[in-house]
Parts: structure tokens; sequence; C-alpha cells
């Protein structure tokens, strides 16, 4: 074995040159596998485009309010004739610098990225980077019209598609004609071809031996590109790259991994599996050594269950949880009905409550309780959630509230619960309830 070796303050072990390329990944069929990500370019603001071509190449932002801006860029200066839409001058169109609210941007174009605006931003501060920007809001119907029309079209080619959100997709290319072809390159042209015939709209695909390394790939040639990834591109393409580019490291994993030397996947992949998992635990540990090797065999999933269901809402001005408690009283309790209004809607009950606080200097909070048996009733996800409340801080003011309903399972396919479960939730049933509702009462 090498001696060891020391990565930005981290002792690792030298390489072994036996595990410089990760297995070749193979499907059953026998042919190399090839798994493609596609993502929508910009494709919130990408659908205002097509409403409105003359705002091509120009900072656009999408985010923001009720969508009212249609009627009156329609009505003209007067107020009284319509004019058509690609016809409307662009200085008539709002500006960013003079927005005022809570908005949060949900997209942006390129151009408006350039000045460092991206998802999630508020739009104050937003307006502060790139003033000059345009302002739309989202049209969530079109939007979710275009998406329906992109994935169609890409079953049409590549019938195994996995939906991972309204802008991205999977797609299995292993078997389908033209897969294998330089790597999965010329279907993804026709693949981004026939989208473009179809919609009007760009994407960019990254084609890899699996989901985790085609994830990464898509971000490679953005916009409108295909990146092509093969197991013998590890070292070159994807070790280079910050370990937050892996699917699955979040912000307080990247800043503990940078605390102990360790940014990029290369220096990642250099650390002995069992340092790791002392660092992160075995589970997390394990996994994070297997990512950064570049391997990961799971499917591409045409059909799944929702893992969670959950309902937010932003609001107007900041709230305080005991001068406006009555407010937000009614705004939490709405939250809670309307998660279970979606969990029985869809057949599902849900074991795990959770709340999300987001507060006014925008630091969020977020706490689960689980529960001793499965519910899909509103009452019961408000006491829930309620209890989640008494754990967090509520003496900052508050801009955003969010109900969460997880370990979900379809109604009627509840597991039998176990002895020692069976015994808390009888003797929960004991407990007198006035207390947790009047604890409760206190906060909202």
């Amino acid at each position: 074995m090498a001696p060891p070796r020391t990565i930005s303050g981290v002792t690792a072990t030298e390489f072994d040159s036996s595990e410089t390329h990760p297995p070749t990944q193979a499907a059953p069929s026998g042919k190399r596998r090839r798994i493609a990500h596609l993502d929508m370019d910009a494709f919130f603001a990408s659908v205002e485009l097509l409403r409105y071509p003359q705002l091509k190449g120009l900072p656009v932002v999408i985010g923001g309010g009720r969508r009212k801006v249609d009627e009156l860029l329609l009505r003209g200066p007067d107020g009284t004739a319509e004019r058509e839409r690609r016809f409307i001058p662009v200085e008539d169109f709002p500006l960013l610098k003079d927005y005022v609210g809570r908005g949060v941007i949900t997209t942006a174009t390129y151009p408006a990225r350039q000045f460092g605006v991206g998802s999630a931003m508020g739009m104050m501060k937003a307006a502060k980077l790139c003033p000059q920007a345009i302002v739309l809001p989202v049209d969530f119907e079109e939007v979710r019209r275009f998406s329906r029309l992109f994935k169609s079209t890409i079953t049409e080619i590549a019938p195994v598609m996995q939906d991972r959100g309204v802008d991205e997709v999977y797609i299995d290319f292993t078997d389908v004609p033209g897969g294998q072809r330089e790597g999965g390159r010329v279907l993804a042209r026709l693949i981004q071809k026939s989208i473009f015939e179809r919609t009007g709209l760009t994407c960019s695909i990254g084609v890899a031996p699996n989901r985790l390394l085609a994830k990464m790939a898509s971000e490679f040639n953005k916009p409108n590109g295909i990146s092509i990834v093969y197991e013998e591109d590890l070292q070159g393409k994807i070790w280079p790259l910050n370990v937050r580019k892996i699917n699955g490291i979040g912000p307080k994993a990247g800043e503990k991994l940078a605390r102990l030397g360790i940014e990029t996947i290369g220096q990642l992949a250099a650390q002995d599996e069992q340092w790791l998992m002392g660092h992160f635990g075995k589970s997390t540990g394990a996994w994070m050594h297997r990512v950064a090797w570049g391997r990961d065999d799971s499917p591409v999933v045409t059909e799944s269950e929702p893992v969670s269901m959950s309902r937010e809402t932003t609001f107007d001005r900041d709230l305080h949880a005991v001068r406006d408690r009555a407010e937000l009283g009614a705004i939490f309790t709405d939250l809670c009905m309307r998660v279970a209004e979606d969990l029985q809607r869809k057949g599902y009950v849900a074991r795990t409550i959770g709340i999300k606080l987001r507060y006014d200097d925008f630091k969020i909070a977020t706490r689960d309780h689980t529960a001793n048996s499965y519910t899909a009733d509103g009452a019961t996800i408000r006491q829930l959630a309620g209890q989640c409340l008494k754990r967090v801080p509520l003496d900052k003011r508050l801009r955003l509230l969010g109900v969460r309903a997880s370990t979900l399972v379809r109604r009627g396919e509840e597991p039998e619960p176990d002895p020692q479960t069976r015994a808390a939730a009888a003797s929960s049933r004991r407990r007198p309830q006035a207390g947790v509702d009047r604890d409760t009462g206190q906060l909202f």
C-alpha cells in the first residue's frame, strides 16, 4: 500500500491504480448502460419568451404575485385598444427595480443570471443586483401545459422516463434505437430536435452510465447542450467538480466537508470509506464514498409513490406569532386542512407531520413529528403540526409557513404496528388531550 498523503489538510490513502475507473455498468441486455438526464433551459422564463418573443436576449425574472400583468400590457398606454403580445414595446414591461413585495424568484433568463440573480432569491434582493431586469409572474397553467407536452414528446421516442419535476426527467437510453450511438448523443439530438419542434423550447441533456453522473453532465453545456460522460471520464470531468455538484450533498454537508479540507469530488474519492463513516455516520459515509467513485445502480422508475405532500404560503407582510396569532392560526389551520384534503383525494395516509418556517432574516426552521399511527384527518394533522411548533423559536417575525405530510402509505395498506408502537399509542390515548390543545393554541 502506498504511504498516506495529505489533501488540503486531510490524510488520505494514495489512489489504488486498480480503482481509477469504476467498473463498466451493463444493463441486463448486455449493452452498456446509458442513462440521460434532461433539464429544460430556464423553463418558466422560456415559456414566457414564447408569449413575448421581443424579450429574448434580455434579463427577465419570473416570480412575484398574481397574474395580472397580461391584461395591463394588452390594454396599451391609453387603457382601451387591445394590442398583440409580440408587438408590445419592451419599455412597457414592468422592471424589477420597481417591484415591491414579498415574492421569490422562480427562475431567470441566462442574461439575468450573469448578474448573480437566481432561483429562490428574494425579488427585492435581486432588484439590487439587476434593477433593469423585466419581471413577470408565473403562469402555472401554461407551465404545466408545456411540461406535459415536452414529456409526452420524449416518451414517444424513449418510453422509459422518470418524471423528476415540472422541468426535468431521467430517460433510459440503453435499449432505445440510437441510444448507444456516440454514447447516446444521436438519440439526445433527436429528442432535443423533437421537443423544439413541438414546443419551441430548448433543453440540455447529459448522458452517462447512471443517473448520478447524468445529472451532473446535463449542467456541463447549458443552454441547449449535450454532454456525454463515460466511465473513463470520471477523473477528468467529475472529480474536479465541487462536492455540492453531487445530488444529495446539501449546504450543511458541503460546509462540513470544506472544514475537513474536502472541496472537490476527487478529494472526497481519496478518503478512506471508514474515515467518512466516522465523520458522517455509517450510511451517509458509505454513500459518499460510493458516489464519489461514480457508482449508482438506481433504476429509471417510470411510476413511483409520492414521498410527501405539502402546502406552504408566503405572507404579504411579516407576521408575529404573538401579535398576529389569530391570523397565523387561521392560515396554519387552512394549510393543515389542505394537506389532509390532498391525502384524502389521492388515497394516502401519513405518519410523519412536519412544519417549515422562514423568518424575516430568511433563515429556515423545520421540525417533524412521527406519530404512532397513520392519519389523513385534518384535525389530527393540525394537532401534530402544533406539537412541532412548540419546538421552534417564535420570537422573530415570519415570512413563510408550511405544513408537510410524509411517511406515506396508501389508505388501507397501513402496516400492522409492532407491540411497542401499539403500547405507546394506547398510552397516548389515555393521556388527557386538553393540555395539548391549550399549548398549541398559545402559539397560533
